[in-house]
């Protein structure tokens, strides 16, 4: 395993690689409405990736086709932006998105209701929300890795939601995948102990029924085998001496 640790000056990027990122998410929030297609997010996205000065680093990842991940309901990550899959009032959908910045990376989630959504969809955004900052709270140099993947399972059991398993968060940098790998739940083992200049990904997903996930024939998009809803909520951060900085919010 090779965990890099950031230079000031390579934080700096990362800082505004991260800034940049949440004011993208920000945008495409506001844009979010019933009638709107997932291919529409996609550009707007791309658009305002690049009216920053920044790249798409999802773009052409491994054959991915597009800019911004967009999953609807049921599809947990890696949803293809497509013109005939439309939004409709009560849909759920989860944004995933990053860009790069003089060479560094961000990467960050969000999942947001259109118009009028359930009580227990609301309940499962705001859970996993709440399961990044429950996983980042001990996140300081000298902890160990499992103190994020405890907290995030800690949340998610207390709402009672399923944890996809089969999918992690990740170190991040000048690439956009790095080294160490972050569970969303405990293995029993310590993991390494992190250490000031860390740049990760925390990721929770969960999901309102079952965590059992499937890849679907595009061969991208995951989603749960049950049909029950899922939520993301991911950021970039950094850790320091004292506890950790998120960078992308």
């Amino acid at each position: 395993m090779r965990v890099t640790l950031k230079t000031e000056r390579q934080i700096e990027k990362m800082r505004t690689a991260g800034r940049l990122l949440a004011y993208v998410h920000r945008q495409l929030h506001r844009a979010l409405r019933p009638g709107m297609s997932t291919l529409d997010i996609d550009r707007l996205g791309e658009e305002l990736i690049r009216s920053c000065g920044c790249v798409p680093n999802f773009k052409n990842y491994e054959g991915y086709p597009a800019s911004i991940c967009v999953s609807v309901n049921d599809e947990v990550v890696h949803g293809i932006p497509a013109p005939d899959r439309i939004l409709r009032e009560g849909d759920i959908v989860s944004l995933d998105a990053g860009l790069i910045y003089k060479g560094y990376h961000s990467d960050a989630a969000r999942t947001w209701g259109i118009g009028r959504i359930s009580e227990e969809d609301a309940r499962l955004i705001r859970a996993a929300r709440e399961c990044f900052f429950a996983g980042i709270s001990k996140a300081k140099e000298g902890a160990w890795l499992c103190k994020i993947s405890g907290g995030v399972e800690d949340c998610a059991r207390k709402y009672g939601f399923g944890i996809v398993r089969e999918l992690a968060g990740h170190g991040i940098g000048s690439s956009l995948h790095e080294d160490p790998e972050i569970l969303n739940y405990r293995t029993g083992r310590p993991g390494i102990r992190l250490k000031a200049g860390m740049t990760l990904a925390v990721e929770p997903m969960i999901t309102s029924g079952k965590p059992d996930i499937s890849v679907l024939e595009d061969d991208w998009t995951i989603v749960t085998d049950d049909g029950s809803n899922a939520a993301h909520y991911e950021n970039t951060i950094l850790i320091t001496p004292d506890g950790c900085e998120v960078l992308s919010i």
